[in-house]
């Protein structure tokens, strides 16, 4: 029989209560970023099987999961920044493989360049990147993200998120981020699913940090040179995985950053979505062990 893993909901104070999953294990710590509107829950399907080999850990940036936005606190780019390097201070307590979705992935190249020393590698999932071409982007993605952006987004979306209730929307999310939303499992969608409805009935911060990290998110992404400046300063090997058929960013976009880093690998899965951790954790698991252990045998040698 395998070992049988046990996962552990635990809270941390980093300037306020940050929540995370404790997947446990043994091996080279591994620190997992959830995206934008996402969670440790996005996790759930490769957890599991990430700590038969590495230390696990699974965090909920502010203002997301069972993260709170306390007054005065924020959910931009640089302040989860400031808290995902703190993590690793203080609860990983040394560098980790930092695995980020979507803009986990982003941030995780940031804490790259930012603290090298926190980061051992980076696999970065369909990460958050300038679209070099004038396509691939779904419109309905591009209506959602403009609607961020109007001076009232955080009362246009609480009345929204009422009006469809956790359900709807949760199908109308896995449609947009999934190449296949059929192929993610049902104890994974019905977490997913009592999630959404604690944050609507316990969570009123929800709109207001998702809105703030949106904003935050597209105006880096609408400046492709503040985007790209980071980096040269990334010391970390890194390795790409990004789903052919992402609709929210397009292959293109990777394919940009690995011209751009020559020494970053890029691993295509194709009839894949924005999440391939959940749509295809079988593949997801292969594409990023198989890295790891190349990565971790070529700096053996």
């Amino acid at each position: 029989m395998g070992t049988v893993l046990i996962v552990k909901s635990l809270t941390v104070d980093i300037d306020g209560p940050v929540h995370y999953a404790d997947y446990g294990g043994s091996g080279p710590p591994l620190l997992l970023i959830h995206g934008l509107a996402g969670s440790h829950l996005n996790w759930m399907a490769v957890g599991d099987r990430l700590a038969l080999s590495h230390r696990v850990y699974a965090v909920d940036l502010r203002g997301f999961g069972l993260t709170p936005l306390g007054p005065g606190q924020r959910a931009t780019l640089e302040a989860n920044q400031a808290l995902l390097e703190a993590f690793l201070e203080k609860v990983v307590g040394g560098p980790a493989i930092l695995v980020g979705n979507s803009m986990g992935g982003r941030l995780s190249l940031q804490v790259g360049a930012s603290r090298p020393d926190l980061v051992s590698r980076l696999v970065l999932v369909d990460p958050a990147a300038p679209n070099p071409t004038a396509g691939g982007v779904d419109g309905m993605v591009i209506l959602a993200f403009a609607a961020m952006l109007a001076p009232a987004a955080e009362p246009y979306l609480r009345r929204r998120a009422r009006r469809m209730g956790p359900e709807k929307i949760m199908r109308a999310t896995l449609s947009a981020i999934c190449e296949n939303p059929n192929l993610i499992p049902d104890h994974l969608y019905q977490a997913h699913l009592e999630l959404a409805r604690r944050r609507l009935e316990e969570m009123p911060w929800s709109e207001r940090a998702l809105v703030q990290a949106a904003r935050s998110l597209l105006r880096l992404m609408f400046r492709p040179r503040a985007y790209n400046r980071v980096l040269p300063g990334v010391q970390a090997p890194t390795l790409i995985i990004h789903g052919a058929r992402d609709r929210l960013v397009p292959l293109s976009a990777a394919r940009e950053l690995v011209r751009r880093r020559a020494d970053w690998q890029l691993e295509v899965l194709d009839g894949v979505g924005h999440v391939p951790m959940m749509e295809t954790p079988d593949r997801f698991l292969l594409a990023m062990n198989r890295y790891l252990d190349i990565s971790a045998g070529q700096k053996a040698g």
